[in-house]
């Protein structure tokens, strides 16, 4: 006997529900489906049907359309309620066109004559197996197999048991074991001298002589109590080192499961940014206001911001005319890859790189979904995984191209000039830019070598397709002219206001404006990917836990002190203070991990006769490195969340393939910096 396994690879039954009134017809199919390999339920009424879908969870459901009680439609529409991936094959000796047109509205697969030959039910029940598929990854409903307790902690993207376990026991190992540098750091008093040991904390400027973290935490966390003495003087009473020490471990174990489920796919993405906030609630480690306050950061509201407008960019068929602007000369992916890529790394060292991804993004999934109906395909992954990750990896290596590019070079220079050093534009200019084309080239040869002979599809020419698309769509209309405006009036207020009213102020100006215009219904705006914005979110509220526990301090601190001597001085500090910088920047912002390793490794250079200048550069040009988790950079979180079909709803980019592909992309990164800047045309200039 054959045995019909899962469409999904997994070595499972195929699992049918077979309704039908008639026993002798039901019991003769449902005999003839098992022999061949199908595990076949079967029952004669809608009621029990319900039951059985509801505790059985069958795969597929044969169902008869005239049953006398409850009939076919109304089952089915209580069958969808219940389960809404299951695929359902209308069967009926009854057909008519009349009742296939209304069975049509109701979400059937497929619709077929009772009787029909048994090979065409077999056919249209795998295919159906195979729609199911589809639809789990639209509807993200987990679909973890019973084969076995392996099977079961392994489970399926966004249920992992296992890793969820894994995650538990690693944040309770954290809460207990001891921490005496972390105690030591926490206790120790500002004394006002930047080569002490606490000066890279977050805040330390804030903080006041005499003054240690523990109790600058205390004050700013509400944590601090006021007493009065039998005198009658209010005394302020800061929490012990120990229960400050707590919250910090806290933070760590929250960065550690967070990475951990972010990573392995453990929960949905949403649920793993919810659980941050709901650890920093009940551990206390901000009061109640404070922990929905570092959820709000200007990065977030601009994450949503720019997912709105792509969406409405996309509505008004705008983003195909941007598509032949930037993408004109992409005859091929090779021409993508070796100048379309490059051009835009260079340009976002001195533009938003953010803005640059939510921009083109939409435009390459466009190109995508186009070059997969031109050659006949459904789907073409890794075709779409080289477009946009190229696309991500490429603007984040603009980072070092200029001071402009982000707020990390402002945080360095800022840390440069508390020690008297001062670097101008055309000196960083000088010292970043070659690293830009370099690296960005060799990032675009490893994808074209790396996804050689994997995607499917042949001679894809990007310019074509996005021209072709755009001529379908005929001249410009005026929704598309507004939102030319919008877009227009974003960019300028980003280049020139983002200094005063943050990057987010100027994507929600646009979002009211489209919505007056009328081009933009906030139908349109509940229709973007909430859980993207929730990660952002919470990747914010996580650092600022982080910085203001003293937990970063700790990490960085901790790093350093882990070098063998010889980093420690020379290049091998310069290298170890990018290095440092960054494995952390994938973890955190990478503003916040500039202010974090900076005060660190800047004092460590003059010390021991290094350029602070160099190290400082170095840190800060390494921050661009956050390639290998969605919640390192907005690039990431962005392109992640166009990532989907349109029509399947599947995740065609996942955090799978920023591990990997990002981890490759980190070295390369790392190599290029260490090679062809630090020991290479950084020692012509003279700075070491």
């Amino acid at each position: 006997m054959e045995k019909q396994t899962g469409v999904n690879g997994k070595n499972e039954k195929l699992k049918i529900l077979l309704i039908d009134d008639e026993d002798r017809f039901r019991e003769s199919l449902s005999k003839q489906l098992g022999l061949r390999g199908f595990d076949v339920l079967d029952v004669n009424n809608g009621e029990d049907a319900i039951k059985i879908v509801r505790h059985e969870n069958p795969h597929v459901v044969i169902l008869d359309q005239k049953m006398p009680g409850m009939d076919g439609i109304q089952t089915l529409k209580e069958l969808k309620k219940i389960r809404p991936e299951v695929q359902i094959i209308m069967h009926t000796g009854h057909g008519s066109i009349e009742s296939a047109r209304v069975t049509g509205k109701h979400d059937v697969f497929s619709y077929l004559e009772k009787p029909c030959p048994l090979d065409e039910l077999i056919t249209a029940i795998k295919n159906a197996a195979q729609e199911r598929v589809y639809a789990l990854a639209k509807h993200e409903i987990p679909d973890v197999a019973k084969t076995g307790l392996k099977d079961w902690l392994i489970g399926v993207q966004n249920a992992r048991p296992g890793f969820i376990l894994l995650g538990v026991i690693l944040f309770l190992c954290i809460l207990i074991t001891p921490a005496p540098k972390l105690t030591s750091l926490l206790s120790e008093k500002k004394a006002g001298n930047p080569m002490e040991s606490i000066n890279g904390f977050s805040d330390y400027r804030k903080m006041e002589i005499g003054q240690t973290i523990t109790e600058y935490y205390g004050e700013k966390a509400k944590l601090t109590q006021k007493t009065k003495t039998a005198d009658g003087k209010v005394v302020k009473s800061a929490p012990s080192v120990d229960t400050v020490v707590m919250k910090a471990k806290v933070m760590i174990g929250v960065l550690v499961v967070a990475a951990l489920f972010w990573a392995t796919g453990a929960v949905p993405i949403g649920i793993t940014a919810l659980l941050v906030g709901v650890l920093m609630y009940f551990f206390g480690v901000y009061p109640a206001d404070m922990v929905a306050q570092a959820y709000a950061k200007d990065s977030v509201i601009f994450i949503f911001g720019v997912l709105a407008l792509a969406a409405a960019i996309s509505k008004t068929g705008l983003d195909r005319r941007i598509g032949i602007l930037l993408l004109g000369t992409s005859s091929s992916l090779t021409r993508f890859a070796l100048f379309f890529a490059p051009m835009l790394a260079i340009t976002a060292g001195f533009l938003s790189e953010h803005a640059l991804v939510a921009f083109i993004a939409p435009v390459l999934l466009l190109v995508y979904m186009a070059a997969i109906r031109t050659a006949g395909l459904k789907q073409d992954r890794y075709l779409v995984v080289f477009m946009l990750l190229t696309l991500t990896f490429c603007g984040n290596l603009g980072g070092p191209g200029s001071p402009a590019a982000g707020g990390r070079n402002a945080v360095m220079l800022g840390i440069l000039s508390d020690y008297g050093i001062k670097v101008s534009f055309g000196q960083w200019v000088k010292m970043g830019l070659p690293f830009v084309p370099v690296c960005t080239l060799l990032v675009s040869v490893f994808f074209l070598f790396v996804f050689r002979g994997k995607i499917k599809t042949k001679a894809i020419n990007v310019a074509e397709e996005v021209k072709r698309e755009a001529e379908k769509i005929g001249k410009m209309t005026p929704d598309e002219y507004k939102s030319a405006a919008i877009i227009i009036l974003v960019v300028v207020l980003w280049i020139t206001l983002s200094d005063k009213v943050g990057m987010g102020g100027p994507a929600i100006l646009c979002l009211v404006l489209l919505n007056i215009l009328g081009v933009l219904r906030w139908k349109d705006i509940n229709g973007i990917h909430w859980d993207v914005v929730a990660l952002y979110a919470a990747a914010s509220a996580m650092g600022s836990g982080l910085a203001s526990t003293g937990a970063a301090l700790w990490l960085a601190s901790s790093f350093v002190d882990m070098l063998p001597a010889v980093m420690k001085s020379g290049d091998g500090l310069i290298m170890s203070a990018s290095f440092i910088t960054g494995i952390l920047t994938n973890f955190m912002s990478d503003g916040a991990t500039v202010a974090a390793v900076g005060p660190i490794t800047v004092p460590m250079a003059t010390l021991s006769q290094t350029s602070p200048i160099a190290v400082g550069l170095a840190t800060a040009f390494s921050s661009s490195f956050a390639h290998m988790l969605i919640i390192g950079t907005p690039n990431n979180a962005i392109v992640y969340a166009v990532a989907r079909d349109p029509e399947t709803g599947e995740q065609l980019v996942t955090t799978k393939d920023f591990l990997v592909y990002g981890g490759a992309v980190w070295l390369i990164s790392m190599a290029v910096l260490y090679l062809w800047v630090i020991l290479g045309y950084w020692k012509w200039f003279g700075l070491s």
